[in-house]
């Protein structure tokens, strides 16, 4: 009885909130969770810890408390406390591992109450046709501790930056070198960079660590000369776009059915959520839009500057990337000098100076994105073109790409398959591990699973709801301006 009575009384003692902050004490803890509607809220009823952050009864209560109190006891006796990335840690992808959502519908029994807005009963239909897909968290990730950017609904429309002159006409271009594009009506510029034509091997040797089996084999590309933008398109650039040419009051299908039309470019419908995640936005990369939204922005700037902009091919990109080098990145070092992959880096660490210089990526990062003067420049002049976002490419993905022009001398101007189902994503983005920012590194759109989370019906064209570190850049060719 003696010990049924401790053994109540330590789970009792340990399930308070002061004892949670004995070890808790970054700010995300006490003062985010006073500022949410778990604490502050008309019913006077505060959400504690354990309520949230363990399962709601049973033995699983009992075992997940007991390792999660070992963790805690471990990350406050040995790892220091400064240094962890607290902000990162509050990111949907760490918060699943710390809250459960048998937890979550033990206080919420009725999803459908009197007081729900009809987009609240839209998203709880649509959460009890994918129970299976989906967390609560996915859509009240800060529900339990307040974060006044990321939970900021609506999307700004206009730049905080200081506004400079209106543009009235767009760059003219009278030879091949770098120049300014100017967006007419808008006070945005942005930098293209001439990149010459050349030869290079596209792919990935044979015995290049934590290579693919789509990496290959090698051929030769000749690419003629073309411009790149400097950096990913900005939110600076995308909003002129979305102000311009924005479907606000129109539904999906209304706006689909519009793009079939020859009068005028349709630009996006408000997207569903923060599209920015609270990160600000300027020359920050404009993310979390689809292949679709990225082509129609080409077409918009074709329309209004009188050039043709478009995404780059997957040629294009890797040929931009590298620069004139022919090494795993575009900077000194092997993939094996920087990965986490690689035991020995896991273990010991690794000597990231280098790769730190010129890439955003998961080491470096602190689980966002950058601008564009955070890094270096590659061989070309080029920003970013490894880590900070994934960029679109023209070409559908496939994984025998390389395999379908094995045996040619030299292949000119690849434009990929006719065909397929998802796109190339190249370049790697803020969340990588340095093996897939190599410049051969391939990967491709997830379009289904990245809309997930997003209730609408139809589903939106527009924004993904589920992926926050994709982007674009800009082509022009010296053939099509």
């Amino acid at each position: 009885m003696i010990a049924v009575i401790s053994f109540n009384t330590m789970l009792h003692v340990t399930a308070t909130d002061n004892f949670c902050r004995s070890c808790h004490v970054h700010p995300q803890a006490t003062q985010s969770w006073k500022l949410s509607t778990h604490y502050d809220n008309d019913a006077g009823m505060p959400v504690h810890c354990v309520e949230c952050h363990l399962p709601p009864e049973g033995i699983r209560y009992i075992s997940e408390k007991a390792k999660l109190g070992i963790r805690d006891a471990y990350g406050t006796l040995f790892r220091d406390a400064d240094k962890i990335n607290w902000e990162e840690k509050s990111t949907l992808e760490n918060a699943v591992h710390y809250t459960y959502k048998a937890s979550c519908l033990h206080c919420h029994e009725n999803l459908f109450p009197s007081n729900l807005s009809t987009k609240g009963e839209d998203a709880h239909l649509y959460y009890q046709q994918n129970e299976d897909k989906l967390r609560c968290l996915n859509c009240h990730l800060h529900v339990g501790h307040y974060h006044e950017e990321a939970q900021q609904t609506e999307f700004a429309l206009t730049s905080h930056e200081e506004k400079k002159e209106i543009y009235q006409q767009p760059a003219r271009l009278d030879s091949f070198k770098s120049f300014t594009e100017t967006i007419p009506g808008t006070s945005v510029s942005f930098n293209m960079v001439a990149i010459p034509g050349g030869t290079f091997s596209m792919g990935s040797p044979a015995d290049q660590a934590f290579r693919d089996s789509d990496e290959g084999p090698q051929h030769q590309v000749h690419l003629t000369s073309f411009w790149m933008a400097e950096h990913e398109v900005s939110w600076n650039e995308y909003l002129a776009f979305y102000q311009q040419t924005s479907g606000s009051g129109r539904t999906e299908d209304q706006m689909s059915a519009a793009a079939n039309g020859v009068d005028a470019i349709t630009g996006p419908t408000p997207p569903y959520g923060n599209p920015g995640q609270g990160w600000g936005g300027g020359e920050r990369p404009a993310i979390t839009m689809t292949h679709y939204a990225a082509l129609r922005y080409c077409q918009w700037l074709s329309r209004v500057t009188g050039k043709t902009y478009r995404l780059p091919t997957e040629a294009e990109w890797e040929y931009a990337c590298r620069g004139g080098t022919q090494r795993p990145y575009f900077f000194p070092g092997q993939p094996k000098d920087y990965s986490e992959l690689y035991w020995w880096n896991r273990l010991f660490g690794a000597d990231t100076s280098v790769i730190n210089t010129y890439v955003n990526y998961a080491l470096n990062s602190n689980g966002k994105t950058a601008l564009p003067q955070a890094v270096a420049a590659n061989p070309f002049g080029l920003l970013h073109m490894s880590g900070n976002v994934y960029e679109f490419c023209l070409d559908w993905y496939q994984p025998d790409t390389h395999e379908q022009f094995a045996g040619e001398a030299i292949i000119m101007d690849p434009a990929g398959p006719v065909s397929g189902d998802e796109h190339v994503i190249r370049g790697g983005s803020y969340r990588s591990d340095a093996a897939a920012l190599r410049a051969a590194a391939r990967n491709h759109t997830r379009h289904q699973a990245w809309m997930v989370t997003d209730p609408q019906i139809p589903k939106s064209l527009w924004w993904y709801s589920d992926c926050r570190d994709i982007g674009f850049r800009l082509v022009l060719k010296v053939s099509e301006q």
